[in-house]
């Protein structure tokens, strides 16, 4: 038996270990399926330490391939669903994915950038619910998930070893980037270690109980708290995509102890009508931890009102996973704070002149792991580099400070970065498409406030002399994004200046531009 599924699998083997859309799975069917699978890839020629590139949705099979790569010794890149082609298959080469997972919802994107010649090096395609006889028929590389575990042994593997998820982050230069850290590159280390990490997070909820997934589990925040406490032997039950009253049903009537949600999903549960909201009693619901972007306070305080004291707040990266945490009572006593660092982050606060500043002053944050624990930027040394001050001493990029009660607080954000319904996006990547119009002479990309996803995407465009700035023009853009570019990255709005301000260096001047739309705003991030 597969060591994270094993005690359940003899114990609990009846109970349900995961529930979607499509339906249930217990937990003596999973270890068997996760045996089966583990086999059926080492059978395609995977190796310990090789890639697998994952374009699926919330569903079960997600977690088999998880529980899979962490007994095989896999790496996998949870890819973000909302990728059109040409971010596939940059990936695909990239990350040097051995193979593909998908399923028939984006197997129509998959199939492009399988034909694009970065995506020459994968080898095997496993499909998921009959992809392989529709949008895939004709990629000869590809097979069926399911007849690929029927025909593979069920007993469990030899030779078990770690392996661990590598997350695409965006990056400031351009394309996104992948974050190695100590799961992905972790070697010989069994997998008894995501147990221990898992049953760490008793800390936040209680373990076992029942974790409810309702953002996407490619998001390392979401993957974190649903699939590490089900390597502590909680239940998962999933909502592909989000859905405020479908979430409360689901809560109530799966027995759901804990969740994780962003300020956008927050806010649209607020917004929900009275009658369902009267509706929902929420008695099995232990804790709703909130983080990946700052949450504005009405939204909070709402929460707190409606659901009492099971909100918690969480502050951390992909790279950094979580720094500090902070309970209702202790929001309400100190409102605006992220909370105390954990007990295993030394956190220190630079100034520009990169020496400590005294306790309440503002300066960019840096923070150690004191496990020893680091990442790297995948093929990017130089991305990896300017993001640690020292060995293992790494900033996310944020501006704040500890207050004399050793509270944590974030007050703006250093680097170009753009957080929109939890959701990390760099400019740099969107300026290089809009660039590349006929139209468009000089572009920069912002954040501006939105009252839902808390920064929407807006581009300042200088157009070429023959171009007609206006309305036409700034829908043509968003088009043009929308081609290469996933949905959510696109603007949603373009405002037309004369100039971009610019450095002596070239640079381009973000904080004059960003000023006009923040001004009166409560935040700055």
């Amino acid at each position: 038996m597969a060591v994270l599924t094993r005690e359940r699998a003899l114990t609990r083997g009846t109970e349900i270990a995961l529930i979607d859309e499509f339906g249930e799975t217990a937990w003596a069917a999973l270890d068997a399926r996760v045996n089966a699978l583990v086999h059926a890839l080492r059978g395609l020629g995977l190796k310990a330490g090789d890639t697998l590139a994952v374009v699926l949705g919330n569903r079960r099979e997600w977690f088999e391939v998880a529980l899979a790569c962490a007994h095989g010794g896999f790496v996998y890149v949870p890819v973000n669903w909302h990728w059109v082609a040409d971010e596939l298959a940059y990936v695909f080469q990239d990350a040097q994915a051995a193979a593909v997972v998908v399923e028939p919802r984006y197997a129509e994107a998959v199939a492009v950038a399988l034909r694009d010649p970065r995506g020459a090096g994968v080898r095997a395609v496993i499909a998921i619910g009959g992809a392989e006889k529709d949008a895939l028929r004709e990629e000869p590389r590809a097979a069926s998930y399911e007849a690929l575990i029927a025909a593979a042994p069920a007993h469990e593997p030899e030779d078990q070893a770690m392996g661990g998820p590598m997350f695409y982050t965006s990056g400031t230069t351009g394309r996104p980037k992948g974050v190695r850290g100590a799961l992905a590159a972790a070697r010989g280390v069994p997998p008894e270690m995501l147990q221990m990490m898992g049953a760490s997070f008793t800390r936040f909820f209680p373990i076992p109980g029942r974790t409810l997934l309702c953002g996407p589990f490619y998001h390392s925040a979401q993957w974190a708290f649903s699939f590490l406490p089900l390597a502590a032997g909680s239940s998962v039950v999933m909502q592909h995509k989000f859905d405020a009253a479908g979430v409360l049903d689901l809560i109530d009537r799966c027995g759901v102890t804990n969740l994780h949600l962003v300020p956008t999903q927050m806010k649209r549960l607020l917004d929900l009508p009275a009658d369902v909201k009267a509706r929902f009693s929420g008695r099995s619901l232990a804790i709703a931890i909130h983080g990946a972007a700052p949450c504005p306070p009405a939204v909070k305080r709402g929460m707190i009102e409606w659901w009492g004291e099971k909100i918690s707040e969480y502050y951390g990266s992909t790279e950094g996973s979580i720094i500090s945490l902070i309970t209702a009572p202790e929001w309400l006593a100190k409102g605006g704070s992220v909370g105390k660092p954990s007990e295993m982050v030394e956190v220190l606060v630079i100034g520009d002149d990169g020496r400590p500043v005294p306790p309440g002053t503002d300066g960019q944050l840096y923070f150690r792991n004191l496990s020893g624990a680091d990442f790297v930027y995948h093929n990017d040394p130089e991305k990896t580099a300017a993001a640690h001050l020292a060995p293992g001493v790494f900033t996310t990029g944020d501006v704040g400070r500890i207050d004399a009660d050793g509270y944590l607080w974030l007050s703006d954000r250093k680097i170009d970065m753009i957080i929109s319904g939890g959701v990390n996006i760099y400019p740099a990547e969107i300026e290089g498409v809009l660039n590349a119009h006929p139209a468009v002479e000089d572009c920069a990309v912002i954040g501006v406030p939105d009252e839902e996803y808390g920064e929407s995407v807006k581009a300042i465009v200088v157009a070429k002399p023959d171009a007609i700035p206006g309305a036409a023009l700034a829908a043509e853009l968003i088009a043009h994004c929308r081609v290469l570019l996933a949905g959510y990255k696109a603007p949603r709005s373009v405002d037309f200046i004369d100039a971009i301000p610019r450095s002596a260096a070239g640079k381009i001047q973000k904080k004059p531009l960003r000023d006009p739309y923040w001004r009166g705003a409560e935040r700055r991030i």
